[in-house]
């Protein structure tokens, strides 16, 4: 009996360890899924203390010295593995809080990329084509208020999707960084909204026939934020999260606020660069003077043109998956991905892209008061990610120094980065 009595205590022990271990194993791989989900938790300056980069490192803060720049935070990858995430400087100086690569900057025309890719999912879904037009009979945005804007030129459709993310729609003006005229010029006793935009540019005849010329339109990226609406039927900030950033790996990209207090908890501060044009009027145009980097531009109003916060890491992340590349699964098709980065010459822009000129990678720039941003992707798979919290004088112009500051650092640094993948 005893014998017997050992063999089914013996049993019970078993059957229950094998129940216990089929439990903890899905709870272990839960845990490691919620770590990939959350990049921004995971990371800190500490991770990227090595040795073989302090050269690197003081290269970076020399770079910002000469700029007067107070904090920026740095990414690095290699064929989708992350392989560098690093904060230099202020988060924000007066709170006394260093910047680290959990730290999340507004991302100004990065946000263009984004919201390019946003169009592609929905291409891939047949919700649309970068073929379809916009304005007319038959155009995604075929509806009363429009057609009434449009029929002052019948050239209006002719734009099609591909027009407006190759800035080739030839609108006159792109006035999103000029609320206070906006608002005098239509009389207004509010804040220009974004159907005010829409109708102080589309009651206007076109500078030129769609798809003839180009030139650089936030104005544009603002009709295909509104094209995501349509199509979609989601408010654009909640389409992009949830069918284009959350597939993508990114849980803490947002739209971001114009003034201090509107910041996230784990946001920097903004700082611009002294001289004429640090104070403008407030862009509600009450008449109050203000910082620019804070209430001189209506931020979300900018939406997909450049309204965007994220970290450099996790815009590593979002670049990963749309690069055609194996490693990370992409949310875009193969050929989506081949046309955002089709070349066709040095006067046509890419889709979100600024360039993908063949042998000299991609790039995409990002310039407002209060930073500057540079998403730089080399031929060789290697991805340079740099966010200033203050901007410069040289402005638009600052990302070309940027540029350089990488291209100095890979030719002395590059096979000294770790072999890791700080996305997992």
């Amino acid at each position: 009996m005893k014998r017997r009595h050992l063999i089914i205590i013996t049993g019970i022990i078993i059957a229950a360890l094998v129940t216990a271990f089929a439990f903890i194993r899905p709870q272990s791989k839960k845990k490691t899924e919620s770590q990939l989900l959350h990049l921004n938790d995971t990371l800190s300056n500490a991770l990227s203390e090595i040795p073989e980069l302090e050269g690197m490192d003081k290269k970076i803060r020399k770079f910002m010295t000469q700029w007067h720049i107070k904090g920026a935070s740095l990414a690095i990858m290699r064929n989708d593995s992350l392989l560098y995430a690093k904060g230099y400087g202020w988060a924000d100086e007066e709170k006394g809080r260093e910047m680290e690569p959990g730290h999340i900057l507004r991302m100004a025309s990065v946000s263009k990329l984004l919201t390019a890719a946003g169009i592609m999912v929905l291409q891939d879904r047949d919700s649309l084509s970068i073929k379809d037009t916009v304005f007319g009979p038959g155009g995604i945005l075929d509806d009363p208020f429009f057609n009434e804007l449009v029929k002052c030129d019948k050239n209006y459709r002719k734009i099609t999707v591909e027009h407006l993310l190759r800035h080739q729609a030839g609108f006159r003006r792109d006035p999103l960084f000029s609320s206070v005229d906006v608002k005098n010029q239509l009389g207004l006793d509010h804040a220009p909204t974004k159907e005010d935009h829409f109708g102080l540019v589309l009651s206007r005849k076109l500078r030129w026939v769609p798809g003839t010329s180009q030139k650089y339109s936030n104005f544009s990226y603002l009709l295909l934020s509104e094209i995501i609406e349509r199509v979609s039927g989601m408010p654009y900030e909640e389409f992009m999260k949830q069918e284009v950033m959350e597939p993508a790996g990114c849980f803490d990209m947002h739209i971001g606020g114009s003034y201090y207090a509107d910041r996230r908890e784990n946001e920097v501060r903004y700082y611009t660069h002294e001289g004429d044009g640090k104070y403008i009027e407030e862009y509600t145009g009450s008449g109050r003077m203000v910082e620019r980097c804070y209430g001189g531009t209506n931020l979300p109003l900018l939406s997909g043109a450049g309204a965007w916060c994220a970290s450099p890491a996790e815009i590593a992340r979002f670049v990963a998956s749309i690069d055609g590349k194996p490693e990370v699964k992409d949310i875009i098709s193969e050929k989506s991905f081949l046309q955002m980065v089709e070349y066709f010459d040095k006067e046509t822009f890419s889709l979100g892209w600024n360039d993908t000129t063949p042998g000299r990678g991609w790039s995409r720039t990002g310039t407002l008061a209060g930073t500057s941003a540079l998403v730089k992707y080399f031929p060789d798979g290697e991805c340079w990610i740099m966010i200033t919290n203050t901007s410069t004088y040289r402005g638009p112009r600052f990302p070309k120094y940027t540029d350089a500051l990488f291209r100095e650092c890979r030719s002395l640094y590059s096979d000294k980065l770790p072999r890791r993948n700080l996305f997992e």
